[in-house]
C-alpha cells in the first residue's frame, strides 16, 4: 500500500515549512489582487486600459526578459512549434485576459473584478465538461453552482450603482477570466516538457511586446510623458502586482503543492475587498460577503480534490 507522504511528495513537510509555503502563497495573492486597486488608482489620472497595461508592461519587461534569457542559455532550444505554442499561450494568457481584465476594471468595483477573476477554475472545468466531454461530479455540480450564485448576488448588488457600466465591465471581466482559463488548459502539455518559469517568462515576454505595440498603434507617443505619480503606481503594478507574484506563486506550488497554494489563494478575492474599501472608499455590505463566501466556498469546493 502507498504511503500517505509517498502518495503526495508535499505531505511530509514540516510545520515551518508549510507555514513559509503558505506564507509565500498567500503574500502572492494578495499583490496579485492589489493590482486592481492600484489600475483603478492610475485611472484617475485620466489614462485609458492600452496606456495603463502599457506601462505596466514597460517596467516589468526588463525582468522577464533577463529570465527569459537565462532560461533560454540552460535549455534545450525550442522546436518552431513549442515557439509559436509559446507565442499563442502568450497572446492568450497574458495579453488578451491582461488587456480585457483591465477594460472592465474601467467600469466596475475591484470586488467584483476579483470575484469575477476568481471562478477561472470553473471556466476551466466547464471547457472540459462541454468541449471535451469529460464528466464530472454532482458536487462539482454543487460547487458551481454556490460560485456563480454568489457573483450573481454581487452583481446584482453593483447594478444599483449604474447597471450599463455593470453589465458592460463585468463582460470585459468575465471574457478575461475565460480567456485565462484557456491559456491553463493548452499550456499544461507543455509547462510538463519545458518547466514552469520557462513557460511564464517567454509568455511573458510576447504578452509585454503585445501590451507596447498595442499602444504605440493605438495612442501618440506623447503618452509617455505622465505626471511623477503615474509612473510610481505603474512601477508598483510591475514589480509588485505582476512579477512578485508570479514568480511567488510559483515558488509555493514548488514547495507545498499546487492544491495547497491555490486554496491559500482564495484569500485574493477577500484581500480585494478590504483593500478596495480602505484605498479608494468602495463600500463593503452584507450582500457583497455573502456573495463573496458563496464564490470561495465553491471554488474551495472545486480545488479541494
Amino acid at each position: 500500500m502507498t504511503s500517505p507522504a509517498a502518495a503526495d511528495p508535499h505531505a511530509s513537510l514540516s510545520r515551518p515549512a508549510l507555514v513559509a509555503g503558505l506564507a509565500i502563497a498567500i503574500g502572492g495573492a494578495i499583490l496579485f489582487s492589489t493590482k486592481a486597486v492600484v489600475a483603478k488608482l492610475l485611472y484617475r489620472y485620466e489614462l485609458d486600459a492600452v496606456t495603463v497595461l502599457a506601462f505596466r508592461m514597460l517596467f516589468s519587461l526588463p525582468f522577464f526578459a533577463a529570465v527569459a534569457l537565462w532560461q533560454m542559455r540552460r535549455g534545450p532550444p525550442l522546436s518552431w512549434t513549442d515557439r509559436w505554442r509559446l507565442v499563442g499561450l502568450g497572446l492568450i494568457g497574458y495579453y488578451l485576459s491582461s488587456y480585457l481584465d483591465f477594460l472592465g476594471l474601467q467600469y466596475i468595483s475591484v470586488g467584483l473584478e476579483r470575484l469575477i477573476l476568481f471562478l477561472t477554475p470553473s471556466f476551466v472545468l466547464l471547457i472540459t465538461v462541454f468541449g471535451m466531454k469529460r464528466h464530472i461530479s454532482s458536487r462539482q455540480w454543487v460547487a458551481l453552482a454556490a460560485s456563480y450564485c454568489g457573483i450573481v448576488l454581487v452583481f446584482v448588488h453593483d447594478l444599483a450603482g449604474g447597471a450599463g457600466n455593470t453589465v458592460i465591465g463585468s463582460l470585459f471581466v468575465l471574457a478575461s477570466a475565460v480567456s485565462y482559463a484557456m491559456y491553463l488548459l493548452f499550456s499544461g502539455e507543455l509547462v510538463q516538457r519545458i518547466g514552469s518559469l520557462r513557460l511564464v517568462s517567454y509568455a511573458m515576454c510576447v504578452s509585454s511586446v503585445a501590451c507596447i505595440a498595442q499602444f504605440f498603434l493605438l495612442r501618440p507617443a506623447s503618452m509617455l510623458v505622465q505626471p511623477l505619480q503615474v509612473y510610481g503606481l505603474s512601477l508598483v503594478n510591475a514589480i509588485f502586482c505582476t512579477i512578485f507574484p508570479v514568480f511567488m506563486t510559483m515558488v509555493a506550488v514548488q514547495r507545498i503543492g499546487a492544491a495547497t497554494a491555490s486554496q491559500a489563494g482564495m484569500v485574493g478575492p477577500v484581500s480585494t475587498l478590504f483593500l478596495g474599501a480602505l484605498v479608494l472608499g468602495e463600500p463593503i455590505t452584507a450582500v457583497q460577503l455573502a456573495g463573496t463566501g458563496l464564490v470561495l466556498a465553491g471554488i474551495y469546493m472545486l480545488t479541494k480534490k
